[in-house]
C-alpha cells in the first residue's frame, strides 16, 4: 500500500466543481488499487483574498510544502480586475509556483478521436495531434526584475540565466526521448538577446542527446504552425511567456480548453492543475468540464506518486467515456450532454471495471 498526502486548492469559480470530481477519481483509484490518499483543502486565489486579505495565505503555502502533491482548481474573477498587483488572485499563483520551486510546466495536448468535430480545425489538419509543451515556469518576464508601473510607463524585464535554460532544456530532451524523439525549441532569437542565450544553451545541451532531433523556431511562426500543421510537433520547449500563450492555443486544438491538464514539477512538491480559468459565468451551474482537472490528477499519479498503471487507468477511463459520447456543453459534438458530476461518476465507474477485468 502506498500512502500520499495531497493538498487541494479549489480556488475560485468552477475550480471548486472540477477539483471535487478530480478528488473523487483519486479516491476511487486509491480504493480500487489499495492505496491510501489523504486530502486537505486550503484557500487560494480570490477565495483567500475574500477570507484572509491575501491571495496565498502563509498557512496554505505551508500545507502545500508539507504534502506530497498539490491539486489546484482555478483562480481569478472579474471582481478582482482592478485590485493592485499584490492583491490579484494570479499573483498568489505565481507566489505558489515560486514557493514550491517548480520550474517545469508540462502541458500535454492530445486530441481524442471522438472530439475531432469539436476542434475548430478541419479533421484532416488536426487528426493525430499529440504534443507536449514544456514551459519554463520560474523565469522570464513574469519574474524578471526590475518591474514597475507608473502613470505613463510600464516596465517588465525578461531575464534568463544559462542554468535556468539548461535545466528546462534537459527536462524537454528527456521527455522527447520517451516520446517520438523530436524537440522544437521556440524563441525569438532574431529580436531578443535573452532568446539568443536560450538558443545557445539549448544547442549545448543537445550534444548530450544525439538521439533526439532538435529544431529551432520563432514563436510567431510556431503560433501559425500550430493551427496549420499541429501534427508536426511532438515536444515543444519554450520560455514562460511564450509557453503560456502557445499552450493555451494548443489546448483549443483538442476541442476545448477544459480538456487540458498540466503538471508543474522540478521543485519541492509537484503542482497539478487544468489549464482553464475560473469561468465565473458558468460557476455553480454544474456544467463545467472536469476532464482537465481529472487528467491533471492522472499526472499527479504519474509524476508524484510514481503509479503509472493507475495513471494510465484514469486516462483510459477518460478516453472511454468520450468514445461513449459523454460530454459537457463545451464539447458540443458529444451526443450525451451530462453534468460535471455525471462525467466524474462515469469515469469512476470505468476505473472500477478496469481493475476488475
Amino acid at each position: 500500500m502506498s500512502q500520499f498526502k495531497i493538498t487541494v486548492l479549489p480556488g475560485d469559480g468552477i475550480g471548486v466543481e472540477v477539483t471535487r470530481e478530480a478528488v473523487g477519481c483519486l479516491e476511487t483509484v486509491a480504493k480500487t488499487f489499495g492505496h491510501e490518499f489523504t486530502f486537505e483543502s486550503h484557500l487560494m486565489g480570490g477565495a483567500a483574498l475574500d477570507a484572509k486579505g491575501v491571495p496565498l495565505p502563509d498557512e496554505t503555502l505551508a500545507a502545500c510544502l508539507a504534502s506530497d502533491g498539490v491539486l489546484l482548481g482555478a483562480v481569478g474573477g472579474p471582481q478582482y480586475d482592478n485590485n493592485p498587483p499584490k492583491l490579484k488572485p494570479e499573483t498568489g499563483l505565481l507566489a505558489l509556483r515560486a514557493g514550491l520551486g517548480v520550474f517545469a510546466n508540462l502541458r500535454p495536448a492530445f486530441l481524442h478521436e471522438p472530439l475531432i468535430d469539436a476542434s475548430p480545425l478541419k479533421a484532416e489538419v488536426v487528426r493525430g495531434t499529440d504534443m507536449l509543451i514544456v514551459r519554463e515556469l520560474m523565469g522570464g518576464a513574469y519574474f524578471g526584475q526590475p518591474r514597475e508601473v507608473t502613470e505613463d510607463r510600464g516596465l517588465n524585464s525578461m531575464v534568463y540565466t544559462a542554468p535556468e535554460v539548461e535545466r528546462i532544456a534537459r527536462v524537454a530532451f528527456e521527455a522527447a526521448r520517451l516520446r517520438r524523439k523530436k524537440l522544437h525549441s521556440i524563441d525569438k532569437a532574431n529580436v531578443l538577446e535573452v532568446s539568443q542565450l536560450w538558443r545557445k544553451v539549448v544547442n549545448r545541451v543537445a550534444q548530450d542527446y544525439p538521439d533526439v532531433q532538435l529544431e529551432h523556431g520563432y514563436v510567431d511562426s510556431c503560433a501559425m504552425a500550430l493551427v496549420t500543421r499541429p501534427t508536426a510537433y511532438d515536444v515543444i520547449v519554450t520560455e514562460n511567456l511564450f509557453g503560456d500563450i502557445l499552450s493555451d492555443e494548443a489546448a483549443v486544438l483538442t476541442g476545448s480548453l477544459g480538456m487540458l491538464p498540466s503538471a508543474s514539477i522540478g521543485g519541492k512538491v509537484g503542482l497539478y492543475e487544468p489549464v482553464h480559468g475560473s469561468a465565473p459565468d458558468i460557476a455553480g451551474k454544474g456544467i463545467a468540464n472536469p476532464l482537465g482537472a481529472i487528467a491533471s490528477a492522472a499526472l499527479l499519479l504519474r509524476y508524484t506518486c510514481k503509479l503509472e498503471e493507475e495513471a494510465k487507468t484514469l486516462e483510459n477511463a477518460i478516453s472511454e467515456i468520450l468514445t461513449e459520447g459523454y460530454g459537457t456543453p463545451d464539447l458540443k459534438s458529444q451526443p450525451k450532454q451530462v453534468s460535471t458530476f455525471e462525467i466524474g461518476e462515469a469515469i469512476r465507474s470505468k476505473i472500477v471495471k478496469a481493475k476488475a477485468a
